[in-house]
């Protein structure tokens, strides 16, 4: 399953649940995005041809990150480029989720480790702009998640 968090048109996020199955290789993000994910479920003895990446200048303005959640439960938030809270989602061990624009807070709701893929290099504090997350008693949850 594949959820797509949109806001006025602009894809805050994408979430690719783990119970998420399909034969052979989808990129589930356009190729404008500096930051790319694609799904593969190849048989065994499928080969990739051994390849190197060619040195292509690219310019990134905005990071984007990756979220392997390796174990756990949690609670993402999200904002928009404002800073306007918006809803929330539940991912779970297994889930994978890109983080493209707008805001977003997490809250673990059990021990949970996570895997973060993100452009580099990391410019410290210049990096993001830290602000105050939704009050508990303002959660809007997504579909089913509690």
């Amino acid at each position: 399953m594949i959820e797509r968090i949109t806001h006025q048109g602009k894809e805050l996020a994408l979430i690719l649940r783990h119970s998420f199955h399909k034969d052979g290789i989808e990129f589930l993000t356009p190729g404008t995005y500096s930051q790319q994910i694609g799904y593969m479920n190849r048989p065994a003895g499928y080969v990739i041809a051994p390849h190197v990446h060619n040195p292509v200048p690219r310019e990134v303005q905005f990071t984007k990150e990756v979220l392997f959640i390796k174990s756990g439960r949690l609670r993402v938030d999200f904002y928009s480029d404002a800073q306007d809270y918006l809803e929330s989602a539940i991912l779970e061990a297994g889930d994978v989720i890109l983080l493209a624009y707008g805001g977003h807070g997490f809250e673990m709701l059990q021990p949970t480790e996570i895997i973060e893929v993100k452009q580099g290099p990391y410019a410290g504090d210049n990096d993001k702009t830290r602000f105050q997350p939704v009050a508990a008693g303002d959660l809007k949850m997504r579909g089913g998640d509690r």
